[in-house]
């Protein structure tokens, strides 16, 4: 059975938004591994934003296939693709 982000993690407030872009032309699979009895993974298409909630410790696996045939993965963490909101007085 998989579990939900909500069911996982019950404060609302440790969650954060995160947005990551795919800026290569290959499709790519995104996935947080990291996270005990939590299931998130998703298909990346070239030049698509993936916008989604994790908490600041999970890891964004990213994997993709190289020209050699490889697959190619990288972990960003997911603190440093927290989405920053602008408030009033910085916008002007």
């Amino acid at each position: 059975m998989n579990l939900t982000l909500t069911e996982v993690i019950a404060e609302r407030d440790t969650r954060i938004l995160c947005w990551y872009l795919n800026t290569t032309n290959k499709m790519q699979i995104a996935r947080i591994t990291n996270i005990p009895n939590w299931y998130f993974e998703r298909t990346v298409f070239p030049g698509e934003r993936l916008l989604f909630e994790a908490v600041p410790s999970a890891q964004l696996e990213v994997c993709r296939c190289a020209e050699t045939g490889t697959i190619v993965c990288e972990r960003i963490l997911c603190d440093r693709l927290r989405v920053e909101e602008l408030s009033t007085a910085d916008s002007k």
